[in-house]
């Protein structure tokens, strides 16, 4: 058996893995989907930086004393994922990046996106009160659910949560993932058009070709089936 941590991506929580990580426990392993701090409604995302994202997770594994790890991350949480790795090496028999950034040392969620988005992100936070940033319906509708029906998409919205700016923002600064000894695989939804680069060319920062799933970026809510079998697939099967 196991022990799938899963973290989600911006303005999500952890509710956005149930359907993932029931089928993922139907399959006889344990499924654990986090919310990072400052993605409850509710909580004070006041000073939140990147580190307290990565210290989460690494808290999280370590206080529920979790061995036989694969941990997975959907869209931003390539990173703090990535910068939990090298604290948790010894408890994981796998990383799985699901139509993730993965970051290069030196480099924020933000400045990959670009200078003008960069800017963006930047003007936003330090005009909000709490420092988050929030993402509008037609964004998610057009770039991240395209061709979805348009309740889906909605209903979606509609859990969203203001993300701490700090968490992309914040540079990661880590060793290249390539040196942990610890297999990795990226994931890849098909028609994923939000991502800050080629998905194959984030697949080649991890030394691996991407494993294809149906879907856009949000396919871990609109193709579970598939993304489970090719996560169980690519981590758990005899000889991967």
């Amino acid at each position: 058996m196991s022990n799938f941590v899963f973290v989600p991506g911006v303005n999500h929580g952890g509710w956005c893995w149930n359907p993932v990580g029931r089928r993922v426990r139907d399959a006889g392993h344990a499924a654990y989907a986090l919310t990072l701090p400052g993605l409850t409604l509710g909580d004070d995302t006041t000073g939140l930086q990147l580190a307290d994202a990565v210290k989460y997770v690494v808290d999280e594994v370590e206080r529920r004393d979790l061995h036989d790890v694969v941990l997975v991350g959907h869209s931003f949480a390539g990173v703090p994922i990535s910068g939990a790795a090298s604290r948790l090496r010894e408890r994981l028999t796998h990383l799985a990046f699901f139509s993730a950034f993965i970051p290069r040392s030196g480099e924020s969620m933000a400045s990959a996106l670009g200078p003008q988005t960069a800017a963006w992100i930047r003007a936003t936070a330090e005009a909000s009160p709490g420092g988050t940033i929030d993402l509008d319906f037609e964004t998610l509708s057009t770039r991240l659910m395209q061709d979805e029906p348009a309740v889906l998409q909605r209903m979606v919205f509609e859990q969203l949560t203001p993300h701490p700016g700090g968490y992309v923002l914040d540079a990661w600064e880590g060793e290249d993932l390539r040196t942990l000894g610890v297999p990795m695989t990226y994931l890849l939804a098909e028609r994923d058009i939000a991502l800050a680069a080629p998905g194959s060319e984030l697949a080649s920062r991890l030394g691996v070709e991407p494993v294809m799933v149906p879907g856009t970026h949000e396919a871990l809510l609109t193709h579970p089936d598939e993304l489970a079998g090719a996560l169980l697939k690519a981590t758990v099967t005899p000889g991967n």
